[in-house]
């Protein structure tokens, strides 16, 4: 039988058959060595053959075969163990929720979203969130933040899960494609799907205000079937988003501004460091190229993890 994985819990897997039908599934215990290095061997999304097993009293469906991958986002963890994970699979968009505060999102960890998405070929939106809740100047920032991805080439859109506005303009987004939530805990992934698909009633929490970081709510990875021709695949929160190792090289090539400007630069294998003639730098000066993004940047680049912020509009 085949079938699409929507639920993983790490040792049971959720499967819907191609006649809709669910299986709760296991996979091989050879299957989960066979040159796997992500701490989960089958993602939500993944293509999957399995087979029906009886013991006993117990009928379960038993993974054998995932199906070449389209695309999946996958990130390190950021702890000492640096063990990756693949969040999702065979995605059409992924979304982005940010939040000015409460909790903060920071430009390290939107730049690092988007360096994966561009190496994994899937296309990612911005959607900031809460924008009911920001004074005037908070609202001046977000449309500077905003302003700055859409000159790259994203996709930003304002809304609010809470009141509803714009939430349309992600649905056309949605439509005949498999979409990912992704942010921080507390953002409001839950409650923009709520918003989105009512009937779905996820868990939502609030946000503890001694920290202004937001309760996990949800726990697993998990897709849903929506009521107007969508698919979304809803993710736990995430505190630091940790690059895969990408070769220095080709690191640049992710950064869209960075990449069509790369031609320009004195040497093919330009990593815009010291290089002379370098055009990204000579961007960076002119202010075509913003600080945010070279600074992301070089701290992928050297390695470091996203443990800091340096003020967007800090230069030095």
């Amino acid at each position: 039988m085949k079938g699409v994985v929507y639920k993983s819990t790490g040792s049971w897997y959720t499967v819907k058959s191609e006649q809709g039908d669910f299986y709760e599934c296991r996979i091989k215990g050879k299957f989960r060595m066979d040159g796997i290095k992500s701490t989960n061997p089958v993602a939500v999304g993944d293509h999957v053959a399995f087979k029906i097993e009886t013991k006993g009293d117990e009928t379960v469906g038993v993974i054998h075969k995932i199906e070449a991958r389209e695309n999946y986002i996958i990130r390190k963890s950021v702890n000492l163990s640096k063990q990756t994970h693949i969040i999702a699979a065979n995605i059409d968009v992924a979304f982005l929720l940010v939040t000015l505060n409460n909790p903060p999102t920071f430009t390290t960890f939107i730049d690092r979203f988007l360096v994966t998405a561009e190496a994994y070929h899937i296309k990612a939106v911005l959607l900031f969130n809460k924008i009911d809740t920001y004074t005037e100047d908070e609202l001046l920032e977000i449309k500077f933040l905003a302003a700055l991805y859409r000159n790259i080439g994203y996709e930003c859109i304002g809304i609010s899960a809470a009141t509803g506005k714009n939430v349309e303009k992600v649905k056309v987004l949605m439509k005949e494609k498999v979409s990912m939530f992704s942010g921080h805990s507390g953002v409001g992934k839950s409650t923009l799907v709520n918003a989105i698909e009512p009937s779905l009633q996820l868990k939502t929490s609030e946000i503890s205000e001694q920290h202004k970081q937001g309760q996990h709510t949800t726990t697993f990875a998990e897709m849903y079937d929506l009521s107007f021709d969508a698919k979304i695949i809803d993710t736990p929160g995430i505190k630091g988003f940790g690059v895969v190792e990408m070769d220095k090289e080709e690191l640049g090539d992710y950064f869209p501004e960075f990449f069509e400007r790369k031609q320009d630069c004195k040497f093919n294998n330009c990593l815009h460091l010291e290089e002379p003639q370098c055009a990204i730098k000579e961007a960076l000066e002119e202010e075509e190229i913003a600080w945010s993004r070279y600074k992301s940047y070089l701290q992928i680049l050297e390695g470091e993890e996203e443990h800091y912020r340096k003020d967007i509009y800090d230069k030095e």
